[in-house]
């Protein structure tokens, strides 16, 4: 049986207040200097994961900081925590560790954490890409959107996920825009697709007015705030929204009916699931990220796999293939924590068509 570690933590105060609820009777500010001093601890034990070809088990162990913390604080304070933390899950037996939401953008991606330990690490960012990109190919199939054909608009384009998405997907459309606020490392990276697929993207760091023409948007900056408003949003646009937390604020789910809006990465896993933890998702679903970790130990690939800003897009395909051998598959549509039906996506193609009447 493979075992595995997954590294958490808390996405606002309300999760704080979950783990310890009398968080709610003290000041925010003062809570927030006392999770600084909390160290990690195991949140759960993970049972039931079964596959036609092997079985796993794992554990969640949580870092106590705040995703602006985690940004904010000195890198080595952060660096030690998380070190500490996947320290916890060898203990328990991990064989391999995933570093969960924000532990997994702190410093150079994961590369100096997995140095300082003795289990192999994995960001979960090549799955993560794999399922996002399928998500939003299935909602422009159901919307009748031609995705080779449409405006494609990746946010936080820079990032690791950002990279290899617009990668991959400048082979497969004709209209890319990037979008990121360092527009010299845009430069470069709109360099590279242009020497490896042809295709002349555009780069900007002007996200309202990039937003405003776009078909599709894929969304993963690594920004602690929303950073995407109804306003900015085109009609009939697709967003899927990958970041963690993420970056379409929930205006958008109350202002604008003709656009829609999934959460991206989301994966159901096989066997009978107990996470003995609510992270908000519906039973034997989780995140992408985590499922990556999942198939490296269903698959005995102890070792370390989705790290630093450079994934590459062949793993993206093997790890696609591999969830699919051990029955991973995309989980249903959700959107700002609500399960979204087809005949949602569908009303969505409607008003278009009416308005355009």
């Amino acid at each position: 049986m493979g075992e595995f570690g997954f590294v958490i933590h808390p996405l606002s105060m309300q999760d704080v207040m979950r783990k310890y609820p009398i968080a709610k009777r003290i000041p925010n500010k003062v809570m927030r200097k006392v999770i600084e001093k909390l160290p990690p601890v195991k949140v759960s034990e993970i049972t039931g994961i079964t596959s036609s070809f092997a079985e796993a088990k794992g554990y969640f162990v949580g870092v106590p900081l705040l995703p602006d913390q985690l940004l904010s604080l000195p890198l080595d304070t952060v660096e030690r925590k998380i070190v500490k933390a996947c320290q916890i899950a060898e203990g328990m037996g991990a064989q391999v560790i995933g570093l969960g939401a924000f532990t997994s953008v702190i410093g150079d991606k994961g590369i100096s954490i997995a140095r300082q330990l003795k289990t192999p690490v994995t960001t979960g960012n090549t799955y993560t890409v794999a399922i996002a990109l399928e998500a939003v190919k299935k909602v422009c199939k159901v919307i009748g959107k031609d995705l080779s054909r449409s405006e494609i608009v990746i946010v936080g384009a820079n990032g690791a996920i950002g990279r290899v998405c617009s990668k991959i997907l400048a082979r497969e459309v004709k209209y890319l825009s990037l979008v990121s606020r360092n527009v010299r490392k845009l430069e470069e990276l709109a360099k590279d697709i242009l020497m490896e697929t042809g295709l002349s993207v555009h780069i900007s760091d002007r996200l309202q007015k990039t937003l405003k023409r776009a078909d599709v948007v894929i969304a993963v900056s690594s920004s602690a705030d929303v950073v995407i408003q109804p306003e900015f949003l085109k009609e009939g646009a697709v967003v899927c929204d990958v970041a963690r937390p993420r970056d379409v604020s929930a205006r958008v789910a109350k202002e604008r009916k003709d656009v829609v809006v999934i959460e991206g990465g989301l994966v159901e896993v096989p066997g009978d699931v107990n996470f003995n933890f609510n992270f908000g998702l519906p039973p034997r679903v989780c995140y992408a990220c985590m499922a990556e970790t999942i198939i490296l130990a269903l698959e005995g690939r102890y070792e370390n796999y989705s790290l630093g800003d450079s994934l590459e897009t062949d793993k993206v395909v093997e790890m696609l293939e591999l969830g699919r051998k051990h029955g991973f598959k995309l989980a249903a549509f959700r959107s700002f924590d609500r399960a979204l039906e087809y005949r949602d996506i569908l009303s969505v193609k409607e008003k278009i068509v009416d308005n355009a009447v």
